[in-house]
């Protein structure tokens, strides 16, 4: 039986890594084309399954990837969707000079990969959750 594809933990806490850091950069600096860094990782990972970050962090593995806890690249994915979604947001508002809006998404990402950072995925808990919902949905078409 094929084990589905998993990404090793310390390449997706790169990723959260990546993502803070930018944001607390272009809050630090007021450069808020920084976030475009993360955003552009992201985008390609989600539509291109090529993260750049995620293949640069590869190159500095100890061991090989199957030697580290797994993270499930289907659950990734819908976290990068959402990190995707605030980082745009957050910069599309800086540009339209919303400062709050932006500081509102960029905000919230920031928080979200810190919680994820210390050890409690929100974007995991909110995929279970959808993934709960459509299942309880199937069962009541189903009677």
């Amino acid at each position: 039986m094929s084990q589905p594809y998993a990404i090793p933990r310390p390449l997706v806490r790169l990723n959260q890594w990546t993502i803070l850091l930018s944001v607390i950069l272009s809050w630090l600096t007021g450069v808020i084309w920084i976030l475009i860094i993360p955003l552009a990782a992201n985008l390609l990972g989600i539509l291109c399954n090529y993260n750049p970050i995620i293949r640069f962090g590869k190159l500095f593995l100890k061991n090989p990837p199957s030697a580290y806890i797994p993270e499930d690249a289907q659950q990734q994915k819908f976290n990068s969707s959402i990190a995707s979604f605030c980082l745009a947001a957050g910069l599309l508002a800086y540009i339209v000079n919303w400062q709050v809006v932006g500081y509102i998404f960029t905000g919230m990402v920031a928080i979200a990969s810190s919680i994820a950072i210390a050890g409690l995925c929100i974007g995991c808990f909110l995929h279970f959750q959808l993934k709960q919902w459509q299942y309880r949905r199937t069962l009541k078409k189903s009677f």
